[in-house]
C-alpha cells in the first residue's frame, strides 16, 4: 500500500472570526496572552502551553482518503535491451506483458468541510483513475465515496460521503499570511493514522514547484510526509489556510519543506466544482 503524496525530487471566503477556546478541565487560559479569541491554553498541571483545546475542535473533521486504483505495469528497461530479452528466452523464461495492469492502492488525506451534505476535500492527484474510494474518519468509520469534481490546476478534488456529524471547519484569508506565521499540518502519513506537526510558513508565493503547474503556493517546515496530500494547513486560529499538496526531499521524506495550495485558491476551486453539480 503505498502513501500518496506528490513528492518532488530534491535537486540534483471574507476572513473567518477568531477561534473560541474550548473549556477542558485540566486546561485554562493562558493569562494575558493577548491572542485573538485566546486560543493558548495551559496545562493545570505543570503549567505549560497546549494546543490541545484547539486540535479538539479540528482533528475530528479531517480523514484518511484511501483509493484502489488499476495502473499498467510499465516495461522495464531491461526488457528493452535485445540481449538481456534473447537470454530471457533461452532459458525458457517468460518475458512479463506490459500491456497487463494491477491493482494499487494509495493513501492519503482530507477534510471534511460540510459534514450535513458529506462534502470532503482532497487532492486531485491522490484520486486520479480511482476505481474505489474510501473515506475514514478519526473514529474508524468509514465509507465509500463518490467524486463530485476535480481541478488539477489547483489540486483540488471534492469527494462525497454519508452525511456525518463532524466540526464546521472555517477558511482564514491566505493572503495575510507572512512568513515566520506558526502554522500546523494534519494527515495521514505513511498510512500511520492521523497525525498532527506543526512550524511555520518559512515562504510564500513560492513557484516553481510541480513544474510551475500548480501556481503560487505556500511553503513550510511543518512535517509534510508522504499520505499528508490533501490534509489541511491549520494557523493558531483553527483556520484552513491551505490544502497540503507536495514535499521536497530525497526518497521520498520530509526535510522541512513541503507545500500548500493557500486556502483562498482553494476556496475559489472548491466552489466551482460544487457549483458545477
Amino acid at each position: 500500500m503505498a502513501s500518496c503524496a506528490r513528492t518532488l525530487p530534491a535537486r540534483s471566503s471574507p476572513t473567518s472570526p477568531a477561534a473560541t477556546p474550548i473549556a477542558n478541565p485540566v486546561t485554562e487560559p493562558v493569562a494575558d496572552s493577548g491572542a485573538p479569541g485566546s486560543f493558548l491554553y495551559r496545562k493545570r498541571n505543570g503549567g505549560y502551553p497546549s494546543l490541545a483545546p484547539l486540535l479538539r475542535g479540528i482533528t475530528p473533521a479531517v480523514v484518511n482518503v484511501a483509493v484502489l486504483s488499476e495502473v499498467s505495469i510499465e516495461e522495464h528497461p531491461f526488457l528493452r535491451d535485445p540481449e538481456f530479452r534473447r537470454f530471457m528466452q533461452e532459458f525458457g523464461l517468460q518475458l512479463p506483458d506490459s500491456s497487463e495492469s494491477h491493482k494499487r492502492q494509495s493513501v492519503g488525506s482530507g477534510v471534511i468541510i460540510d459534514g450535513k451534505r458529506g462534502l470532503v476535500l482532497t487532492n486531485a492527484h491522490l484520486i486520479a483513475d480511482a476505481d474505489d474510494i474510501t473515506v475514514t474518519l478519526k473514529n474508524r468509520r468509514n465509507f465509500k465515496a463518490r467524486l463530485v469534481g476535480s481541478d488539477s490546476g489547483t489540486d483540488i478534488a471534492v469527494l462525497r460521503i454519508k452525511p456525518v456529524n463532524a466540526p464546521r471547519q472555517r477558511f482564514g484569508d491566505s493572503n495575510t499570511l507572512e512568513v515566520g506565521d506558526f502554522v500546523i499540518a494534519i494527515g495521514n502519513p505513511f498510512g500511520l493514522g492521523q497525525t498532527v506537526t506543526s512550524g511555520i510558513v518559512s515562504a510564500v508565493g513560492r513557484t516553481g514547484i510541480a513544474e510551475d503547474s500548480l501556481g503560487e503556493l505556500i511553503q513550510t517546515d511543518a512535517s509534510i510526509n508522504p499520505g499528508n496530500s490533501g490534509g489541511p494547513l491549520i494557523n493558531l486560529a483553527g483556520e484552513v489556510i491551505g490544502i497540503n499538496t507536495a514535499l521536497f526531499g530525497p526518497y521520498g521524506g520530509n526535510v522541512g519543506i513541503g507545500f500548500a495550495v493557500p486556502g483562498n485558491r482553494v476556496q475559489r476551486a472548491m466552489r466551482r466544482i460544487i457549483g458545477q453539480r
